[in-house]
């Protein structure tokens, strides 16, 4: 007979437990003290806390809350919001960049009708089952909206953790970050598994600064490694973050009796799903003839390039875009273009509504501001 196995021992925590409830109890009774009134806390609808999580993500909150409220106005409920067409979602969410946010919140609300009656699911298994729904805002939402022990590590969270327990590692670092998820999930289990996530986020937002941290101020310094070690300006690293990209667009700006061609990009890509005055990428400097071949071929049809109208730069997070306005005419008007959804020729109260990047809607003022809509007698269209 073969020997039996022996039952293998349960693996050690991580963080003692005596610990473990020095930090709990240290970031709660802080977090009660001293947090931020911000709107979303004020409020239990699971619907508008997913908004807000999904809205924080790469962007501040001063920035956020203008825009959550407007957007809760426009799209009340989830049915609401499942109900719009996309181009009314990507309207509201115009200036707050990362569209694929967007994109993902709209199909997400589709699917929470079609398949859960209108109703966030309560746990962060089934949120995982959700377009745009990643480890992050599953256990933001579940543990916020619902009360789930369901952990969740964003750039706050991971600076906090990394300081407290001296994690090593740079960000990304699968090893580092497999760390810190199982640090969070010993830790989030207890009373108020909600107010905890939360009040980790708001302790690296606000004292667990990245630079110029308040340690002097920290309800949880007493079991801060890298505060005992000397090592809270080290820890983390900061992140290698590469070069941005130069990208040059041409941009048609062709009018017609007083209505300018706008066209709506394909979904994924950037500006994925919004309208624009029509674009194609060139070169850094591109003579007259590319920027025509560029763009007679994204639209389908020959086009003649005149006046230069101006340049618009914007400065995105992974790239530095130069936005060149040029005057085209052409012998077809299209109706449909290759490169893009839709066509549509707009006056530019009717352009001002539709879902449009902040880049392209500066282009668009630019391009009014220079004469666009005034033909030279020359042109033919």
């Amino acid at each position: 007979m073969s020997p039996r196995k022996r039952a293998s021992p349960s693996a050690e925590p991580l963080v003692p437990p005596e610990r473990r409830a020095s930090v709990r109890a240290g970031l709660l009774a802080w977090y009660d003290q001293q947090k931020r009134d911000l709107p979303w806390r004020r409020t239990r609808d699971p619907y508008a806390i997913w908004l807000s999580e999904v809205m924080l993500q790469q962007t501040q909150v001063a920035t956020v809350i203008p825009y959550w409220e407007r957007f809760l106005q426009r799209f009340p409920t989830v049915e609401a919001l499942a109900d719009a067409p996309l181009a009314d979602v990507l309207a509201g969410w115009r200036g707050l960049g990362y569209y694929s946010r967007a994109r993902n919140l709209h199909r997400a609300a589709q699917e929470i009708v079609t398949r859960f009656g209108g109703r966030l699911p309560p746990t962060a298994a089934e949120l995982l089952t959700l377009p745009g729904f990643g480890r992050y805002t599953a256990g933001a939402v579940a543990s916020i909206a619902f009360g789930e022990d369901a952990p969740l590590v964003d750039g706050n969270v991971a600076r906090v953790l990394s300081r407290l327990f001296e994690v090593e590692g740079v960000p990304g670092d699968r090893v580092r970050e497999a760390r810190l998820w199982a640090l969070a999930t010993e830790l989030v289990p207890g009373e108020r598994p909600g107010d905890f996530n939360q009040a980790l986020m708001e302790h690296g937002a606000t004292v667990c600064r990245p630079d110029n941290p308040l340690c002097l101020l920290c309800p949880v310094r007493e079991a801060c490694l890298a505060f005992r070690h000397g090592r809270v300006g080290e820890l983390p690293p900061a992140k290698v973050r590469a070069a941005p990209k130069q990208m040059t667009l041409a941009v048609a700006v062709w009018a017609h009796e007083g209505r300018l061609l706008l066209a709506r990009r394909a979904d994924k890509g950037l500006f994925g799903g919004l309208w624009e005055l029509p674009a194609a990428e060139v070169d850094a400097d591109p003579p007259e003839s590319e920027c025509a071949a560029r763009l007679s071929q994204a639209l389908g049809t020959p086009v003649r390039v005149g006046a230069a109208l101006g340049v618009v730069r914007r400065q995105l997070t992974h790239r530095t875009l130069t936005l060149r306005l040029l005057r085209v005419t052409g012998a077809t008007r299209p109706t449909q273009a290759p490169a893009f959804q839709d066509t549509r020729w707009c006056t530019p109260e009717e352009a001002a509504a539709l879902g449009m990047s902040t880049a392209m809607h500066k282009a668009l003022q630019a391009a009014l501001d220079a004469g666009a809509l005034v033909l030279p007698p020359s042109s033919v269209d």
